[in-house]
């Protein structure tokens, strides 16, 4: 069928919207929708319309696809870094919306690569998934932990079944009255891994109900956390947690923050330490989740998960006159296999950072994308904390005319 037949089909109720696939090609699927909305709403999609991949393409992203939202990128770096993935300079693209991000980004990366550059390190990996099942009572529930903690190699064995990547690392049980929650944790290696995750669990949850009471009442429980505020990915850690710091020279701090080592450590611990405690906060930092949509957006990582990806807590101090400062995230998922990462832009950005696809060996990728992300985040940090400092956010804004 051509655009206007499809578009006639859904007029006249013989066809609904995520039928179009089903009797055209990806393309003018889309270009029906796409009319569909200019006669229904009278907007002009001409730019929606507008993008440079095939429709096709996306189809394991998104349904219903009119178009694409086209988000401003740019570039931060030459980010100096000595990691335990990745060595030496990168960029990183990040698109964003917020005026002035990408310029404050890049003067703390300045000021980093004026310093020597960062040291960053993956300290853990662990993309989890925690199903929760019904028990009796307490006491089958106490029955119920106590077989997961002696058995975890069966687990393992029916969960690494499903996948020729991901391995089990650990499964926790959470026992709430006659809930018992079991937390696994993978190593998904250069994915981020959740779909792994979630089909590798599924066939693990076959062992628990097969081998005790316990009856299975949803795949997630919640206690994974996806994508939602969560105290256990803060403490216990999700995807990558990854760390960065760095110590820079006062007179670096003086002639790229117009500042002193001191005013920024009172101000990280006034404002990210001091101020996020009384807030209730999860994350204590300054504005860590803004690199981190930035850098997930333009790398076709899963948006949503920048919640997870705020969990940082930004540390500074005076070192013999000097200014000392790092960044830990607990749960940065990020991957450079699957999910948006296929799409062509998304791939391009990868590119520049050098990660694009699967890692030698398996995972390397990965966790050269959370430690370049992590330390453009400190630069990012230390540029924010330096304008609050000396005063000049409010110049800096105005200056760019944001």
């Amino acid at each position: 069928m051509d655009t206007q037949e499809l578009v006639d089909a859904v007029q006249n109720g013989e066809l609904r919207l995520h039928e179009l696939e089903q009797h055209a090609d990806a393309e003018t699927a889309a270009d029906a929708r796409r009319r569909l909305l200019v006669e229904r709403t009278e907007a002009d999609l001409d730019a929606i319309g507008a993008y440079t991949f095939d429709a096709a393409d996306a189809n394991p992203n998104i349904e219903n696809m009119v178009g694409a939202a086209q988000v401003p990128m740019g570039i931060v770096g030459p980010i100096r870094i000595d990691g335990g993935a990745v060595e030496g300079s990168k960029f990183l693209p990040l698109a964003t919306t917020e005026g002035a991000l990408v310029a404050s980004v890049n003067r703390g990366c300045a000021a980093i690569r004026a310093a020597d550059g960062a040291t960053a390190r993956v300290l853990k990996n662990a993309m989890t998934r925690a199903p929760v099942f019904r028990v009796e009572d307490v006491g089958e529930a106490s029955e119920v932990a106590s077989w997961v903690r002696a058995n975890v190699d069966k687990l393992a064995a029916a969960a690494e079944s499903t996948t020729s990547h991901g391995e089990l690392r650990d499964v926790t049980p959470y026992v709430v009255g006659d809930n018992v929650f079991l937390r696994f944790a993978y190593d998904t290696k250069d994915a981020m891994g959740m779909n792994m995750a979630t089909i590798a669990t599924e066939e693990a949850c076959e062992v628990v109900t097969d081998r005790t009471p316990a009856e299975l009442v949803a795949l997630s429980g919640n206690l994974c956390s996806d994508k939602k505020p969560a105290a256990i990915n803060s403490v216990e850690g999700r995807g990558r947690t990854v760390a960065a710091d760095i110590e820079i020279p006062r007179e670096t701090v003086e002639s790229y923050f117009k500042t002193t080592p001191e005013a920024i450590v009172e101000a990280n611990t006034r404002k990210n330490l001091v101020g996020s405690a009384k807030a209730g906060a999860l994350g204590f930092n300054a504005h860590a989740a803004n690199t981190v949509a930035a850098a997930f957006l333009a790398t076709g990582q899963d948006i949503a998960q920048v919640v997870e990806g705020s969990n940082a807590i930004t540390t500074a101090d005076v070192r013999d006159g000097d200014l000392y400062a790092s960044i830990t995230f607990s749960s940065l998922e990020v991957g450079t296999v699957g999910g948006g990462t296929k799409l062509p832009t998304q791939a391009e950005a990868l590119d520049v950072v050098g990660v694009s696809g699967g890692g030698d060996p398996a995972g390397s990728n990965a966790d050269a994308l959370a430690e370049v992300i992590a330390t453009a985040a400190l630069g990012g940090e230390l540029s924010l904390l330096g304008a609050l400092a000396s005063d000049h956010l409010a110049s800096a804004h105005e200056e760019l005319g944001r």
